[in-house]
């Protein structure tokens, strides 16, 4: 199993630290077959990153994510279009379906933020929330398999939509 890592923050504007924070520490790990990806924001080219790999996981902070994060699956937005730099996962996803016959499933880790002023640092609430995200995300590393992370989702996206990271 190849799996991909993308996280997304700014380390300079408090909690949106949380994604480059959680991937910092998976620096440090030897994971074998996985790949990790960290940037301010996704972009358009983060498609390509997606080549080779049967699964995709998005780590970003959010301020509407009911605490202390969300663990959900994300797919292609055929309706979306793409007029930015900007992306969300599934926009990210979508350019990759425009591309490629096959896009591997695709998850979100969005860790519950709320202070994201420039210049601030991590809040206490956030280092909470980034505890538990690590925890679960250890759990889900144990096995990276599509279908068990299906089983650990902490949202159900057939009854409301998916809460968005920013």
């Amino acid at each position: 199993m190849s799996l991909v890592i993308f996280a997304v923050g700014n380390p300079s504007r408090g909690d949106d630290a949380l994604g480059p924070l959680l991937m910092a520490e998976l620096e440090t790990q030897s994971l074998p077959g996985v790949t990790l990806v960290t940037d301010f924001q996704l972009q358009i080219e983060h498609a390509l990153d997606l080549d080779g790999h049967d699964l995709a996981l998005f780590i970003d902070a959010g301020t509407g994510t009911p605490a202390p994060f969300g663990f959900y699956e994300v797919s292609a937005s055929a309706g979306m279009s793409i007029t930015t730099h900007a992306l969300t996962p599934s926009a990210v996803l979508q350019v990759h379906a425009q591309l490629r016959p096959v896009t591997p499933p695709a998850f979100v880790l969005c860790i519950r933020g709320d202070h994201f002023e420039l210049g601030e640092g991590l809040g206490e609430a956030a280092r909470i929330h980034l505890q538990a995200a690590r925890a679960h995300l250890a759990e889900c590393l144990a096995l990276p398999e599509a279908q068990a992370w299906r089983q650990r989702q902490t949202h159900d996206r057939a009854t409301s939509p998916a809460p968005e990271c920013v």
